[in-house]
């Protein structure tokens, strides 16, 4: 069994920042690709960001040279570092592992950022 618990959404003015956790805990022999995708309302989940066990890593253009995923391997954690943040990346994010050809997902974590 494999449990992900993200951290760190909340509130924040337009132009603030952010920094999302998510903790994989379990039957966890190694962990492939990481991501972050995010439900806005109303609207269908997108990705937001990913990373391979290389570090390569891939953004959503809206995140482009705001957000940095990376992730720390010895502590089973991915990070979304989120700057420069607009109104509309207000959305619930979700974390997103792959275990052994197994997806596995966060609960989520809300962030609002007000104008």
């Amino acid at each position: 069994q494999v449990r992900l618990v993200e951290s760190g959404g909340g509130l924040v003015q337009a132009g603030g920042s952010l920094r999302l956790s998510c903790l994989a805990s379990g039957s966890i022999f190694s962990i492939n690709a990481m991501a972050w995708y995010r439900r806005a309302p109303g609207k269908q989940r997108e990705l937001v960001a990913s990373i391979t066990t290389d570090g390569n890593t891939n953004y959503a253009d809206s995140v482009k040279g705001r957000f940095t995923i990376s992730r720390d391997n010895a502590k089973n954690t991915v990070y979304l570092q989120m700057n420069s943040l607009k109104p509309e990346d207000t959305a619930v994010y979700y974390c997103r592992i792959v275990v052994a050809s197994l997806l596995y997902w966060g609960q989520g974590t809300q962030v609002t950022v007000s104008s």
